[in-house]
């Protein structure tokens, strides 16, 4: 880099070194200097219509990629207009980057009546992301940066807003910044894995719930379905985890009933990735009548609304790995677990309302009409609700919902 290059352009260069191929926003006065650093890069750039839009987009290419969605935003109404969507990224552990300008640092809690001036905006965005912070000098960006894509490949993801100042975006930079290496995915402790395989051996009922926090577990979490006989039951957003065509594989059926009790009557229910929420079953509380293994990145999930008779604070493909390199006794006497699946799919068939019969007809034309790779996007809507256990799929991150 040269002395003209400015703050906003070696942002940019250092968001391309981390891997960043794509930015959702609108051009603004207050985001020149991105930019122009855009400009020289090979970024693709997305224009939108509204900010709400970049916030939705950049989830929505983060929930189909697997990485970091990233926007561009102007100060003031550029950041609230995408609150809401930093608000659902946040619930559902999604990685977003929000980069937004701010009034002048001179400004800052001034109150003088700047255009776009908002008090605080770091606090705005501080209840929906898992940190918000301002940047004063350009040197404080590479540092913060290496935090932000460190806690997309390490921890649980979730948005970060980073806002700098339209001064500090201008100013000259004189250092080549350079992206950190991230740390890994936290491994699956010995002890925790030699539990819960024993668990797992003595089940004679045992059931998988897999979350999001499992979708790059795939095939690892079919396998450990086949060697235990369990079925797996997903969240909306784990639906792909195992294909719906397998036979242990109940799909997003979890908010349904009958799968409640299939919950309810398993001895040993090991929940991979998923923070067992209101939202995915639709009841309050899940009645839990065996032992309950959870395994997640965050350890405050560990023993929150349901506490864990074995608790893994790992990454989900390295525990289900690790639980596949143990070798438990089996318990002979099992119930068979396909034939468990097999029930409550009749069971789930013989329940469903008129709506849901109508439902069923629509979406079996939408299956048979899409290739199997095919993204399904859903909104909060009955149809929608339904196609969660009656929508088969084949692969994960193809029925992104909501």
């Amino acid at each position: 880099m040269n002395d003209e290059t400015t703050c906003g352009e070696a942002l940019v260069a250092l968001l391309e070194a981390y891997g960043v191929d794509t930015v959702f926003g609108i051009p603004g006065v207050h985001t020149l200097a991105l930019y122009r650093g855009l400009e020289r890069s090979g970024i693709r750039h997305v224009r939108v219509r509204h900010e709400q839009g970049a916030g939705f987009m950049a989830d929505g290419y983060a929930r189909t990629s697997g990485r970091a969605g990233t926007c561009f935003l102007i100060s003031g109404p550029g950041v609230t207009n995408a609150v809401t969507a930093m608000g659902q990224a946040y619930a559902d552990s999604i990685p977003m980057l929000v980069i937004s300008s701010d009034t002048t640092s001179r400004s800052q809690g001034k109150g003088w009546g700047c255009l776009h001036e908002v008090t605080d905006l770091v606090a705005v965005t501080r209840p929906v992301t898992a940190f918000s912070a301002r940047v004063h000098e350009p040197e404080e960006l590479e540092p913060l940066l290496a935090r932000a894509f460190s806690l997309f490949a390490s921890g649980r993801p979730r948005p970060v807003h980073i806002s700098v100042p339209i001064d500090v975006l201008e100013r000259p930079v004189r250092t080549v910044m350079k992206p950190r290496t991230p740390p890994s995915r936290a491994c699956p402790d010995a002890a925790g894995l030699d539990r819960a395989a024993e668990l797992l051996g003595a089940a004679a009922a045992p059931v998988v719930l897999a979350g999001g926090g499992a979708t790059d577990a795939c095939g690892p979490i079919s396998e450990l379905a086949e060697r235990f006989d369990a079925p797996v039951v997903t969240s909306i957003r784990a639906k792909g985890v195992i294909p719906d065509s397998h036979p242990l594989a109940l799909g997003g059926g979890i908010a349904h009933p009958v799968v409640h009790r299939l919950v309810g009557e398993a001895d040993v229910v090991l929940a991979i990735g998923t923070e067992l929420s209101e939202t995915d079953s639709f009841v309050e509380r899940l009645a839990f009548g065996g032992k309950l293994i959870r395994v997640d990145l965050d350890p405050d999930k560990i023993n929150d609304h349901y506490g864990a008779d074995v608790g893994i604070v790992a990454d989900a493909r390295a525990a289900t790995v690790g639980l596949l390199e143990h070798q438990p006794a089996i318990r002979e006497r099992r119930l068979n677990g396909a034939d468990r699946v097999s029930q409550s799919r009749r069971a789930i068939t013989e329940s469903l309302s008129d709506l849901e019969r109508r439902h069923a007809v629509f979406l079996d034309a939408l299956r048979a009409a899409l290739k199997p790779e095919a993204m399904v996007f859903g909104d909060m809507c009955q149809v929608v609700y339904s196609g969660a256990f009656l929508f088969p799929v084949e692969l994960p991150r193809r029925w992104p919902y909501p």
